[in-house]
């Protein structure tokens, strides 16, 4: 017995995650995307990981440049969200960001952005696990953007 990939996104989609935006820049163009596959791995050294389909324009991005940035959304940052969830060609048209210590573009109003060095590249399906070491985050006040059932939630 197999499950069809239409069960397997319908259980999934009854886990509630926070919203992050993934971002990098390589050769002076900047790449992002939504992001739902993020975790955090390691205190000693601080790890996280990402999870990047590997058809998408920013895989190949954050591969090459070998960092990524995670923003993670604040509550009034749906439309971010969609965003960079899209097929726009410049998602960042009307994102405010900041360049962060390791040049990379941060989301202004996100509730913390996390800047990794890549440390390794694991397969996973159609997908690439990226695991980065933390080189600098910032952090602010406010409450999360969710993620549960398809829809977008508030606490």
């Amino acid at each position: 017995m197999s499950l069809d990939e239409k069960q397997f996104r319908h259980a999934m989609s009854h886990f509630a995650s926070g919203v992050t935006v993934v971002t990098t820049e390589h050769r002076g163009q900047r790449y992002g995307m939504t992001v739902a596959s993020f975790a955090s791995l390691s205190l000693r050294p601080p790890l996280v990981l990402i999870c990047i389909e590997k058809s998408v324009r920013t895989h190949a991005a954050i591969d090459e440049a070998g960092t990524f940035a995670v923003n993670i959304l604040a509550e009034t940052q749906q439309e971010v969200s969609a965003a960079f969830a899209s097929r726009a060609e410049d998602k960042f048209a009307n994102v405010t960001v900041t360049a962060g210590d390791l040049g990379l573009p941060l989301i202004d109003g996100s509730l913390a952005s996390i800047e990794c060095q890549i440390t390794h590249r694991l397969p996973g399906g159609d997908h690439t696990i990226f695991l980065g070491e933390v080189i600098a985050a910032r952090v602010r006040e406010g409450k999360p953007l969710l993620y549960f059932r398809s829809e977008y939630r508030m606490l």
